[in-house]
């Protein structure tokens, strides 16, 4: 068999890690260096050469993006499509197994997924419920220790309190939280992937059969596994299943949400006789930017050692700027893109990265004065609107009615007299008799047990739900969106939102009901019904794609969203101390270190032009502050470009700009958004 041109275009690394034997294998990818077409053109080997069934792979990739992509270049490569292999995010993958095997798992069959917001609501109603000060005990705390937990594969009864009454109070939290997901059939992102992890330990003859189904492991990202799904990896393996891992130690930049780096050295201990194959061969970005990444990351501790080179490119110098303040700083950068643009090149192919979000708002000021559109990658997502999650909360409560987190949010939205008074008498009966909402509000309503306006606001809705339920069952998915979304009065009520932001949110209902229209089941939602595959889907893709998407805008975004792109002319701002790096990461130590790999990502992510700014002077909290650069980025770009102190601009502080602003004047504030077109 001709097999020539899955190696044809690849580099002699990629054509080792590519043909390797079948065995465990560590990828070392730097970045830019063609790890997604070593992943695909290894699949499409293992099926070609190794006989390998698709049925026998698994996939596994961070975002949903990833594992789409994955699907695509496997079937261009391949030439037909691959039935039977799992490609999906670990969420996405643990939550097609949970529901194939939702009773072994001890969920019921219509389980819901609850968000984060969700997540955070029906904790503020718990700490509420069990007297304690939201104060003392935030909800987003409760919610961020509940998480980190689960990710250490803990529950309530596992967790160590050595009579701490801090830690008591927060295991009682977690476990009256977890009491609740179980009545109301609700499971967060974190349970997703315990619940799978325990399901295989509490069902032999299940892991069984999925290790013997899957004998060919691919993970990518692994530098950004946390500790569950590390484990879930490893105990799907066994000691007969075959791992290929790819990772990049120097770009793991999610520690605070609970990545371990180290899981790529534990994979080299606990796999034995692994093997080791490096990807240093850069086809991103020129030579001095990969200098500059470089000396940016080679004082890392523990690094499993890399270096990665460029192709051969044309090089060209790229300045480290000092600006006298973050206004001279963000006009800079406008003035840098117009001369791009000038010359021929597209707003899309530039990206303004930064440490916070809060970076952002003086850049888009100098951009709309300068009426370039700009976009915000990774703001608000469409799935995470209000009118969206109002929307999809109708849709959920039809299709449970033990959805507690979903009746919290629509049982008075919009406003139909069900007051708080009402809710509280409904919350303590559901504590009490250990029932869901809705069906703690069935019992009240035939004990007549509330005052007659509440008690015939509360049987309206109940009423509007189960007949939206029984009228749409049968409709298609777009013309029951569309139903529930005139029927419930959320489209009259976001009418009457006048104004721009109104339209918006009538806009984005409009675009859910397209949503629904276009959706298509994936192979493992199959067996679902059409409502609660679309929910599904929804919860888990979270809107990873942007509007507008057609209109040519230069990309803002933080640090963080630009992991996994690129662009032609990438600038970073705000490389001073205390801005970046940040300065928790000065104040805490072993923080710095992943600052450093934040930057290596962010400067890796340029493939032709890249620019670094400070600014001497910026204001914050109301005070003008001054900062210096840090010395490392100094010694980076004083490698590549031969000098060491970077070229200053601006104005001095104080002394008013071109366009007549001074340092200290108050500019309007403006509402991030994406795409915005100046007018």
């Amino acid at each position: 068999m001709d097999v020539s041109y899955l190696l044809d275009s690849l580099n002699d690394k990629q054509r080792e890690a590519v043909a390797a034997p079948r065995s465990n294998l560590l990828v070392l990818a730097g970045a830019g260096s063609g790890k997604t077409r070593v992943l695909v053109h290894r699949i499409a080997w293992l099926m070609s050469v190794e006989n390998c069934s698709p049925y026998s792979i698994m996939a596994v990739t961070f975002t949903n993006k990833a594992a789409a992509e994955m699907r695509h270049r496997i079937g261009q490569l391949m030439g037909t499509s691959q039935g039977g292999m799992w490609v999906g995010t670990f969420h996405g993958l643990a939550h097609r197994l949970l529901r194939a095997h939702h009773m072994d798992a001890n969920l019921p069959q219509d389980f819901q997924i609850l968000d984060s917001e969700d997540q955070l609501r029906l904790l503020k109603r718990l700490i509420k419920a069990m007297n304690l000060d939201e104060k003392q005990w935030p909800p987003r705390q409760a919610m961020w220790y509940i998480n980190s937990q689960k990710d250490e594969g803990l529950r309530p009864h596992h967790i160590q309190s050595y009579g701490n009454p801090v830690e008591q109070t927060w295991q009682k939290v977690y476990q009256a939280y977890q009491e609740a997901c179980d009545r109301a059939g609700l499971v967060d992102f974190a349970e997703l992937l315990l619940r799978a992890h325990e399901l295989w330990l509490n069902k032999p003859h299940i892991l069984q059969h999925y290790r013997e189904r899957f004998t060919n492991i691919l993970v990518d990202e692994f530098q950004d596994t946390n500790n569950i799904q590390y484990a879930w990896i490893r105990l799907l393996a066994g000691d007969t299943g075959k791992v290929m891992i790819v990772g990049d130690d120097d770009q793991s930049i999610y520690g605070w949400r609970g990545a371990q780096v180290e899981n790529i050295q534990r994979f080299l201990n606990d796999f034995p006789g692994a093997e080791t194959i490096r990807l240093e061969q850069n086809y991103r970005s020129t030579s001095n930017i990969l200098s500059a990444a470089n000396a940016l990351i080679e004082n890392n501790n523990g690094r499993l050692g890399k270096n990665c080179g460029p192709m051969a490119r044309t090089v060209s110098l790229f300045p480290s700027i000092a600006l006298f303040n973050e206004l001279d700083e963000a006009r800079f950068v406008v003035n840098r893109i117009k001369t791009w643009q000038d010359n021929g090149g597209a707003l899309a192919e530039c990206a303004i990265l930064y440490r916070s979000n809060a970076q952002s708002r003086v850049l888009e000021e100098a951009l709309l004065q300068a009426s370039m559109p700009y976009r915000i990658y990774g703001g608000m997502r469409f799935f995470e609107r209000q009118e969206i999650k109002d929307a999809l909360s109708y849709l959920r409560l039809i299709a449970n009615r033990n959805d507690d987190a979903a009746f919290e949010r629509v049982v008075n939205t919009p406003t139909r007299g069900i007051g708080d008074r009402t809710l509280d008498v409904v919350r303590q009966t559901s504590r009490d008799r250990q029932l869901t909402l809705w069906q703690a509000c069935r019992e009240l309503l035939q004990e007549k047990a509330l005052a007659g306006r509440a008690a015939s606001a509360l049987q309206r809705f109940m009423e509007l739900i189960d007949a939206l339920a029984q009228e749409t069952a049968d409709m298609p998915l777009h013309v029951q969106t569309d139903r529930v979304i005139k029927d419930s009065g959320l489209r009259t009520m976001y009418e009457q939102e006048k104004g721009e932001k109104g339209q918006t949110r009538i806009e984005n209902l409009e675009e859910l009901v397209t949503a629904t229209r276009q959706f298509s089941y994936n192979e493992e939602d199959e067996d679902l019904m059409p409502l609660q595959a679309f929910l599904s889907h929804a919860a888990l893709e979270a809107g990873e794609g942007q509007a507008d998407t057609w209109q040519d805008a230069v990309q803002l975004m933080t640090l963080h969203s630009a992991k996994g792109l690129e662009f032609p002319q990438v600038f970073i701002v705000g490389m001073e101390e205390g801005m970046f790096p940040s300065q928790m990461s000065l104040d805490e130590g072993g923080r710095l270190e992943e600052e450093r790999r934040l930057a290596y990502v962010g400067v890796t992510r340029a493939m032709q032009k890249l620019t670094l700014t400070y600014a001497e002077t910026r204001r914050l909290y109301g005070k003008e502050v001054y900062h210096r650069p840090v010395a490392l980025y100094r010694r980076a770009a004083g490698r590549v470009c031969g000098r060491g102190a970077p070229a200053r601009h601006g104005k001095p502080p104080g002394q008013p700009s071109a366009d007549g602003y001074a340092d200290g004047r108050e500019r309007q504030r403006l509402q991030a958004r994406p795409a915005r077109t100046p007018r």
